[in-house]
């Protein structure tokens, strides 16, 4: 846990969020789709903070189960937390298009962090 604890405040921030109730008039209601884009950037940010934690504390490339386990964590998360959401709150409702938002998310935030290390790699090989 203190090895990623970046990672592991990231996925309190987001149990904390997904549990709390939403406000009536929530700020930016009036964009479509907020809440899948919220999702989205919510999962995404958590695979980019593994990322991070994992090349601070690793000098080794980043293997497929590296990406795999980063994928896979970030979507069990976006899972469980529409479950808790539809089974274990009275203020939220699980949603099964979120979590395909929270998927699409954690897909997009690797593909982000493979980019990045391949800008990186590049640019150390100049």
């Amino acid at each position: 846990m203190k090895k990623y604890l970046f990672t592991t405040i990231v996925s309190v921030a987001i149990v904390v969020l997904s549990t709390i109730p939403i406000p009536e008039n929530p700020p930016l209601g009036d964009v479509p789709l907020i809440d899948k884009w919220v999702h989205m950037v919510m999962y995404g940010g958590l695979v980019f903070v593994m990322w991070v934690d994992h090349a601070m504390r690793n000098k080794r490339r980043f293997t497929w189960m590296a990406r795999l386990i980063m994928v896979i964590y970030s979507i069990a998360l976006g899972g469980a937390m529409e479950l808790v959401q539809a089974y274990l709150t009275t203020c939220r409702s699980g949603d099964w298009i979120d979590f395909e938002a929270d998927a699409v998310g954690a897909l997009l935030g690797v593909l982000l962090c493979m980019g990045l290390n391949w800008k990186i790699k590049a640019k150390r090989e100049k």
